[in-house]
């Protein structure tokens, strides 16, 4: 097995794009105030966890439904670019539970860090690459996860309100072309 530095930032980018920590300050900023406080490890570890989970037990989960990765990554390169347009064009197509009374584990852990489009994500990646590059780039965006967590106010503060949406439409057009990379690389063995 090669490790491909390239393959690392694609993945680690493309991941990043599509938790959106980012773009989830403003949400997370108002369930820390309403909550009285975010457990930003806990967070951290759980989102963690389900991600890993997902990974390396996707595949059976899917083999026991009779999906294969390739239908699976199609499917997930559409929920991708349904989360690209979302970002791009401020729309909502997948409503959010907004249960703000739920402890960190529920809003925050799942669904705003490791949520349907990310978990979607790890298995639609997995068809074009390698675990370890997965688990890589799993690790790395969770320290960020961390780090923005631990940080929110000063990134709120840094970006401002035009800033924070500048940045979601940016990473929403990466979002979309990530997608059409993942659909023309396994539609064709569809296709018959």
């Amino acid at each position: 097995m090669q490790f491909d530095i390239k393959d690392l930032l694609t993945v680690t980018f493309t991941l990043f794009a599509v938790i959106d920590i980012i773009g989830s300050v403003p949400i997370l900023v108002s369930l820390k105030e309403k909550m009285g406080g975010i457990s930003e490890i806990k967070a951290t570890l759980i989102s963690g966890g389900l991600m890993v989970l997902f990974l390396f037990l996707g595949a059976p989960f899917l083999s026991m439904l009779g999906v294969d990765k390739k239908s699976f990554a199609v499917g997930g390169s559409i929920v991708i670019f349904i989360l690209g347009l979302e970002m791009v064009l401020g729309l909502e197509f997948f409503k959010s539970d907004k249960d703000v009374k739920a402890a960190t584990v529920v809003p925050i852990a799942f669904p705003l860090i490791a949520g349907s489009g990310t978990l979607t994500t790890i298995m639609s990646l997995k068809a074009n690459y390698e675990e370890a590059i997965i688990l890589s780039s799993i690790f790395i965006n969770l320290i960020i996860v961390y780090i923005v967590l631990k940080s929110l106010t000063i990134i709120q503060n840094l970006l401002g309100p035009s800033g924070m949406i500048a940045v979601r439409k940016f990473f929403g057009v990466i979002l979309l072309a990530i997608a059409v990379k993942i659909f023309t690389s396994n539609v064709g063995g569809l296709i018959k």
